[in-house]
């Protein structure tokens, strides 16, 4: 299957360097144009991609085309390659354009809309589905599977992709976050920032991977370390004094009143 790129910002390298990090797409199958070519064109060459000289070479070269521009010059640019569409489908990353924005353009096109992490990059992503009624059965797995390769998928009906993205698009800033105010809590106890970020970082990684892996719910999970009187207990009951749970709660909910236009 021969994947087209139209723009090439962060997101859509994160997602292509992630298939060719898992070998899930052959590098010559994908075929890229950006507005600029002196940022597109190297990243094509040094990754053996194919470097377009237009939008619509792309989506003539390709089966399925990936839509990675801005909001407001998505349609545009969907409209400049609507001739060349015929028997083909597009994956959207755009977000704050809906499934029905991109019918005022091209109202039988099977469109599948993805809302990605940047964590595709290295095959741990967490990336959001929904089709639209064009969008086969066929098309659909087949989208499913490239996301799949580079992490783990969902099916989200599209009306909670601004929570989605609340979670998984903006929350590994807000892990990056805590992991470096463990870090700096290590330094103030006489750690190097290095060797505290590691810790720090290995132990997030290691709980996420033991939530995923459990039947329990995190709350279990946090009972399975505290012992009565212990230290652990200590120091939650610390952070939840200090607002922990209504900080994050807080981050998301901001999150979501931006994505809505709310603020």
């Amino acid at each position: 299957m021969k994947i087209g790129f139209i723009g090439a910002g962060n997101m859509g390298r994160a997602i292509i360097d992630g298939w060719l990090k898992q070998q899930a797409v052959v590098p010559a199958d994908i075929y890229i144009h950006s507005a600029h070519a002196a940022s597109y064109q190297p990243y094509a060459q040094k990754n053996g991609l194919q470097a377009c000289d237009t939008n619509l070479a792309v989506a003539q070269a390709a089966d399925v085309i990936v839509l990675a521009v801005k909001p407001n010059i998505a349609l545009a640019a969907l409209k400049e390659v609507q001739a060349a569409l015929t028997g083909k489908w597009v994956i959207t990353m755009v977000s704050g354009l809906s499934l029905a924005d991109y019918a005022t353009v091209a109202p039988d096109l099977p469109v599948l809309r993805i809302m990605p992490n940047v964590n595709v990059a290295i095959g741990a992503g967490m990336t959001a589905l929904v089709g639209n009624d064009a969008l086969t059965p066929e098309q659909y797995a087949a989208g499913q599977q490239l996301f799949d390769a580079i992490g783990a998928t969902s099916a989200i009906a599209e009306k909670d992709f601004p929570t989605f993205s609340a979670l998984a698009g903006s929350s590994p800033a807000y892990i990056y976050f805590f992991i470096d105010a463990m870090a700096r809590a290590g330094v103030k106890h006489g750690l190097s920032k290095d060797a505290a970020t590691k810790i720090a970082a290995q132990a997030t990684l290691g709980s996420a991977q033991n939530v995923l892996a459990s039947d329990k719910i995190p709350f279990d999970l946090i009972d399975q370390v505290s012992s009565p009187g212990g230290t652990t207990v200590a120091g939650l009951l610390a952070m939840e004094e200090a607002g922990f749970m209504t900080a994050v709660v807080k981050g998301i909910d901001a999150t979501i009143a931006k994505e809505l236009g709310e603020s």
